[in-house]
């Protein structure tokens, strides 16, 4: 206990006019949050006060993060922070690390009152890459748009902020930590918690450690090779991977966190973990993982480099998911999906006789879902998948899941993918963005389109390109009316149906910090022929892609003469644009 109070000081400021959170909370260049007087005491002051002042007096707040560059030092501001605006206690993993996953666990285990996760998922990291801020609140999920919509008031009129700058805390030193405040009756708490264990004790719930751990050291062991791309994972990996189910010290690499991430960007996806890629292609190990800095998202790779696309991960989880301990006892109550993922997940849900639910895009619409009892297992297309056991996606669960099926299906990657394919079909898929879009331009190019497509001679249109014609069936803007509580949410992409059941959706995505904005292009089609589930997704998609470039003039209304990134992958050039040279004829 320290011998002198700790002085409480309100320091003047004026607002900023950014600090509305988007979908994955506030994300800006670090030297923004860094170099910009107050720009992070302004937001983490609009944060706490959010909650009211009766809840916030003497509640419990958990803190963690990926470990990027300048986390330490806004932990060290969150704690002043947070010991001045009345917070009781704060929960805080060792060094200051917590995986996303870790902190949603933690919230609903010790019943806080919310978090703050210092991350930018997979962004750069370093003095020159981003940081960001999140507010996940009481059930362990991103906060909701009347959250987001609350910080944002206070960001805008905030005239000052409160904060105990004499206040030190040791990140590294484990334990309880009291502090006298000046003015208050009850000491001020931190308490520095092991980064791995509530969230490991959670796991153990889950899964069959057993039949995972025979899977990785029995007398057939399967070689596995997980890239924790230097974040936060790289703790989890070699507790729970290693030391609790026996595989390898060399299985796991890339686990020392660093604050740049070892100078790439901590994206699970073929160009950036291309390492772990070429590892694969040798055919000597059998499955490979690798996870984004915060441990939400993931990817898999089977022998030989196979890739499973995250809307493949999703439902072929869903339909594997009886092999899981959690789910044989709990049952399964529903599925739900981001509108923008494929609509495997909807197959596997007729099939199962379950429901399904299509969501924005955006972790925090599945919270209620959730919460209220009518869904197991959600997914979205960008690499982020979970359950009910917490409310944001989780990486390391899903490879636990996947390390379940292949135990108790006694097959590899690539032939459980294969084997849902020719029993449900197979969803071709493909996303392209377009980043740094002038946002007046992006906004008449989304204006106009949703004018040619909700026509009411749109529903009868047809499109020719080559042998192939496709009829549109229904075209919307996608509205969604929340289940539980009856919120309404509109304008959240555009979707073209075809009667074959192929999609397009256009849409405007809310993440990142960049400048600009950014449009996304998805194209999706069904091929239930077994025969015919093999070819290249692109040459698959080319005729529908063709369409989408034809009727959205994206190339002509940006200046752009291809995408920034396929599949959500930068620089990675799509076979795709030889489509672009297709006539297409439109069939009335």
């Amino acid at each position: 206990m320290e011998t002198n109070p700790i002085p409480v000081v309100t320091v003047q400021t004026s607002p900023f006019d950014d600090q509305r959170p988007g979908t994955n909370g506030l994300r800006r260049k670090t030297a923004v949050f860094e170099g910009k007087k107050n720009y992070l005491q302004n937001y983490i002051q609009s944060v706490l006060s959010s909650i009211d002042l009766r809840d916030r007096q003497g509640c419990t707040m958990v803190v963690g993060s990926d470990g990027r560059y300048f986390s330490r030092a806004a932990t060290e501001i969150i704690v002043q922070m947070a010991a001045a605006n009345g917070i009781g206690r704060l929960v805080i993993g060792h060094n200051g690390l917590l995986s996303t996953p870790a902190v949603s666990c933690i919230i609903r285990k010790i019943k806080a009152i919310g978090g703050i996760i210092l991350t930018a998922s997979h962004n750069p990291g370093g003095p020159g890459g981003d940081f960001g801020v999140k507010f996940n609140v009481a059930n362990g999920g991103p906060s909701p748009d009347t959250v987001m919509e609350k910080i944002a008031q206070v960001s805008r009129t905030l005239e000052e902020y409160a904060i105990c700058p004499d206040l030190r805390i040791d990140l590294a030193r484990l334990g309880r930590h009291d502090f006298d405040l000046e003015n208050k009756f009850k000491p001020f708490r931190v308490e520095i918690v092991d980064s791995v264990e509530l969230y490991l004790n959670l796991l153990r719930t889950i899964f069959d450690f057993n039949a995972i751990k025979s899977l990785l050291t029995g007398p057939e062991q399967l070689k596995i090779r997980i890239d924790a791309m230097n974040g936060v994972m790289g703790l989890y990996v070699r507790r729970i991977m290693c030391d609790e189910l026996g595989a390898p010290a060399n299985a796991a690499v890339n686990c020392v966190p660093m604050e740049d991430f070892g100078g790439r960007p901590p994206e699970p996806n073929l160009t950036y973990a291309a390492p772990l890629v070429d590892a694969m292609k040798g055919g000597d190990i059998g499955f490979g993982a690798a996870f984004d800095a915060d441990g939400d998202r993931y990817m898999i790779l089977g022998e030989n480099g196979f890739f499973v696309n995250p809307s493949d991960s999703l439902a072929v989880m869903a339909a594997n998911l009886s092999c899981i301990p959690y789910f044989r006892q709990l049952g399964l109550k529903g599925f739900a999906r981001s509108m923008a993922t494929s609509t495997a997940l909807d197959s596997v849900a007729k099939a199962l006789k379950v429901a399904l639910y299509e969501t924005p895009t955006g972790w925090r619409f599945f919270g209620n879902l959730m919460d209220s009892g009518r869904c197991s297992l959600c997914g979205e297309e960008s690499f982020g998948t979970s359950s009910d056991h917490i409310r944001e996606k989780d990486g390391l669960w899903s490879v636990l899941v996947w390390l379940s099926m292949m135990a108790a299906r006694k097959q590899g990657v690539d032939e459980i993918v294969k084997d849902h394919w020719a029993k449900l079909g197979r969803n071709y898929f493909c996303r392209f963005d377009y980043e740094g879009v002038d946002p007046r331009a992006a906004f008449y190019l989304m204006r106009d389109l949703e004018g040619v497509i909700t026509d009411k001679a749109f529903p009868s249109q047809k499109f020719a390109v080559g042998n192939t014609v496709y009829s549109v069936e229904r075209a919307d803007n996608f509205e969604y009316v929340d289940p539980v509580d009856g919120t309404v949410v509109r304008n959240q992409g555009l979707r073209i149906i075809f009667t074959d059941a192929s999609r397009l959706v256009f849409r405007l995505s809310g993440s990142g910090g960049g400048a600009g904005a950014t449009v996304r292009i998805y194209a999706e089609s069904l091929e239930r022929d077994p025969e015919r589930q093999n070819r290249e997704t692109q040459a698959v998609l080319g005729p529908l892609i063709a369409i989408a470039l034809k009727i959205s003039d994206i190339h002509e209304r940006t200046g752009r003469r291809s995408p920034t990134a396929t599949d959500g992958i930068k620089g990675r050039s799509p076979v795709v644009y030889t489509t672009c040279f297709l006539t297409i004829y439109f069939l009335t």
